[in-house]
């Protein structure tokens, strides 16, 4: 697969949903924690539109703390642009070359894939993406990458039901491979898309365990 062009096709397709949506839906909650679906995407086109110069500055005031930064620019950017800039920001920069400072084109196409579903799941809308994108990132799930998301994969096995692909060891939690996609990426997701006697953790506002742990994603 051609990562470039798929990673363009990609940002093409959120613009043309961002479009799409009312008024309301830009204040809806998104997967990300305390993120509606406004700051997604002012975070998504963050890259596109901020001068390497301006991005050390950010990062200076927030004191060196990457996810802080990301935050407070989120918001900044999600009250200064209105909804049609947001999506004519990631439509206008569908071929930008920009990577997050690891993980390369795999890592570029994830960010757009995920924060894509972080939007359009809580929405109800049922987007799904084509199934050769969410099989690459899939591939590229490691125990050490869903760490580094805050993802709790330990003791359940992820089987997708459109794609063949499994991870883990434990009960099963099956669903599209896309949902598990985003588990692996530490969000918990709402009712009825997973199943499988691993899957209640797994859905937003559900109890914590017996070990303290809650959702990939919740607090």
């Amino acid at each position: 697969m051609d990562i470039t062009s798929a990673t363009a096709a990609e940002r093409t397709e959120l613009a043309e949903v961002l479009d799409g949506l009312s008024d309301g839906d830009w204040d809806v909650p998104s997967l990300c924690a305390g993120w509606r679906v406004r700051e997604v995407a002012a975070h998504m086109s963050f890259g596109f539109r901020t001068p390497l110069p301006r991005m050390l500055r950010e990062l200076v005031a927030a004191r060196g703390r990457l996810h802080r930064m990301t935050d407070s620019c989120a918001r900044r950017d999600a009250a200064a642009l209105t909804p049609a800039a947001l999506a004519a920001a990631l439509r206008d920069n569908a071929h930008h070359p920009w990577k997050p400072p690891v993980g390369g084109l795999v890592a570029a196409l994830g960010h757009d894939v995920v924060h894509g579903l972080d939007i359009t799941v809580p929405l109800g809308h049922r987007r799904m993406v084509p199934p050769e994108r969410v099989r690459l990132l899939l591939e590229n799930v490691t125990p050490r990458s869903a760490r580094f998301f805050g993802a709790q994969l330990e003791g359940v096995t992820l089987r997708a039901d459109d794609l063949d692909w499994t991870f883990g060891s434990g009960p099963p939690v099956h669903g599209a491979g896309q949902d598990l996609l985003l588990l692996a990426f530490g969000r918990t997701l709402p009712e009825g898309l997973l199943r499988g006697e691993g899957a209640r953790r797994f859905v937003r506002g559900a109890p914590r365990d017996a070990a303290g742990r809650g959702g990939p994603g919740d607090g």
